[in-house]
């Protein structure tokens, strides 16, 4: 029976047998019996490798943090997550080198890095935070939100999210129609740095 461990781009914690690309925490938010009470404990919202130095990690343990799997980069982006500086120290290296290009000034460390996206991806009431932009604005491996689901940007299309892939493709849209970003600001302005987040191979075999 799957657990309830994956995260979507909305940054909720689901249930489903479909396996992801990225392993994660944000903090203990299991109670002793392993079901998920609370939605994040902290700021501290890192995405890692599935696999690091041979390490093996029982799942839900009491008092542990609760481990969470994302579909790919692109999604634990979206839910507000960001790379591990020791398992993926490369793409933290990358991440903080975009970041620095976008945040004049020395670099803040990671606490103040934690401090900026939480501020950004979660709203009132504890709810996802969102923000507006025009489709045609948004780099490829940021997420919107319409009709009720997540839709990646990719190659100027917009591809449906799942547990198990990206499915549907449609146009992206141009123009002054404004959507719900979900990805956070700062992540966004990161990506058109340059930092470009790994996908799901469905998104780019998906057709029309």
């Amino acid at each position: 029976m799957p657990h309830r461990n994956r995260v979507t781009p909305f940054g909720d914690v689901i249930e489903t047998e479909a396996r992801g690309l990225l392993f994660g925490n944000r903090g203990v938010l299991h109670d002793d019996q392993g079901r998920i009470v609370r939605p994040f404990q902290g700021r501290r919202w890192i995405a890692c490798r599935l696999e690091f130095k041979g390490r093996r990690r029982p799942l839900l343990r009491p008092g542990r943090f609760t481990e969470l799997f994302f579909l790919d980069e692109a999604t634990a982006l979206a839910a507000g997550h960001r790379p591990c500086a020791e398992c993926r120290r490369e793409d933290f290296v990358r991440f903080r080198a975009a970041w620095e290009t976008t945040h004049p000034g020395p670099w803040p460390g990671v606490d103040d890095v934690d401090r900026e996206l939480h501020d950004q991806r979660v709203g009132p009431g504890r709810r996802k935070g969102v923000h507006p932009a025009a489709p045609d604005e948004l780099p490829d491996g940021v997420m919107i939100a319409e009709g009720g689901a997540a839709w990646l940007v990719a190659g100027g299309s917009l591809l449906r999210w799942t547990p198990a892939g990206y499915e549907e493709r449609r146009a992206a849209g141009t123009g002054t129609a404004r959507v719900d970003v979900l990805t956070p600001r700062s992540i966004v302005a990161v990506i058109a740095a340059g930092y470009a987040p790994a996908m799901h191979p469905t998104a780019e075999t998906r057709g029309p």
